[in-house]
């Protein structure tokens, strides 16, 4: 396979435009295009979907992107591997993870990453969303939220249960519920994309409709106002865990559930050929969050 049409075929799913990667190829419409055919027809499919307007990626296309990524970027590393200008991860590492975790535990590890591997760009991205990461470009994307089947490669990180929590003001005020049918009658904070709360008991999800005068689609916003005392909320542990150390929010438990079993997970397009600069951000995020 001809690593250079590899390489255009990533600059044409980054453009989206033929003529767009011949000027960044600095060759011609026409031998973008021929180079394209000759790749496709060595796979024996089509990647990409042309009309006169845009280009877009087939399936096909999608499930060759990572493959595609990993042999350009095992190439370069073949090049660097033994050059003295170069040591560590190199490249652009491309991240996508929930707003709150990410700036409480991602954005803390950039500048030792970026210290110990000269040759390394990072492109964080912090969202609520989740994103396409195949068709998306990116490397690794962080996630909480219970794992849907996916054809995506999951790495566990840590466990992460939910917890409820408030703050001693609230709950020296308005008494600390000891089951779950107490949390009616208390002012619960509510984020958006949670309609409901989750507990466990006996092996089964329990979900509870809970009442609340303030919700957000926002870890942050759901934490500040559970620490300004006006209500309880439902987290996961990484979001109060400084918070509960120090005293800020107390940890209530139920007696009749338990908490949901959560996990911060690390999510790939594939472990084929796995770019240094992805091993190197797992391994310094799983060893930062073991320290915690």
């Amino acid at each position: 396979m001809n690593l250079q049409d590899v390489s255009l075929f990533l600059v044409i799913s980054e453009t989206h435009s033929l003529t767009q990667a011949a000027k960044r190829q600095n060759t011609s419409a026409m031998a973008v295009s021929r180079r394209l055919a000759a790749l496709e027809k060595e796979l024996g499919t089509r990647l990409l979907q042309r009309t006169t307007r845009s280009v877009s990626l087939t399936q096909e296309g999608m499930e060759f992107l990572p493959y595609a990524q990993a042999l350009v970027e095992t190439e370069k590393g073949a090049r660097t591997l033994f050059s003295s200008a170069t040591r560590g991860a190199t490249g652009l590492l491309r991240i996508t993870a929930p707003s709150g975790f990410g700036r409480r535990n991602i954005l803390p590890l950039v500048p030792e990453l970026l210290e110990a591997n000269p040759e390394l760009s990072i492109d964080l991205q912090l969202s609520e969303d989740v994103v396409d990461i195949v068709g998306r470009g990116f490397d690794v994307a962080i996630r909480i939220a219970p794992l849907k089947d996916s054809t995506l490669i999951a790495r566990k990180m840590t466990d992460n249960p939910r917890v409820i929590c408030a703050s001693p003001d609230y709950l020296q005020a308005q008494g600390t519920p000891e089951v779950v049918e107490d949390l009616i009658q208390h002012h619960c904070l509510k984020l958006s994309s949670v309609p409901q709360w989750i507990f466990e008991r006996e092996g089964e999800t329990i979900r509870i409709s809970v009442e609340g005068r303030f919700s957000s689609d926002n870890v942050e916003g759901v934490r500040e106002m559970c620490l300004q005392g006006l209500g309880i909320a439902q987290l996961t542990r990484w979001d109060v865990m400084t918070e509960i150390r120090e005293g800020k929010l107390i940890e209530i438990n139920l007696s009749n559930v338990g908490p949901q079993a959560l996990s911060v997970w690390a999510l790939l397009p594939t472990t084929r050929y796995l770019p240094l600069r992805v091993s190197t951000f797992m391994e310094t995020l799983k060893s930062s969050l073991i320290s915690k």
